[in-house]
């Protein structure tokens, strides 16, 4: 489901804040499959951003602005 409030704009803007910042990533795989992540954005790009992991098979993935939108990835700072 969308967020009513957000547009993909604001994502974007978001996102840079954070650019470089340790983050923790929720991200909704389907089917129950929830995975956690500890990662850094890495690079932001037009219609996707990167972002670096310490997993040793998913060192770096990438993600669209409509994911997170719609809520399949979440990104909060990381304390």
């Amino acid at each position: 489901m969308r967020k009513i409030n957000e547009s993909l704009q604001d994502i974007k803007v978001q996102i840079e804040a954070l650019k470089g910042q340790k983050i923790k990533m929720q991200v909704n795989r389907g089917r129950r499959k929830i995975e956690h992540y500890d990662a850094i954005i890495e690079t932001i790009y037009p219609s996707v951003f990167t972002v670096k992991t310490n997993v040793p098979h998913e060192e770096t993935m990438s993600y669209s602005y409509s994911e997170v939108l719609c809520g399949d990835v979440k990104i909060s700072l990381k304390k």
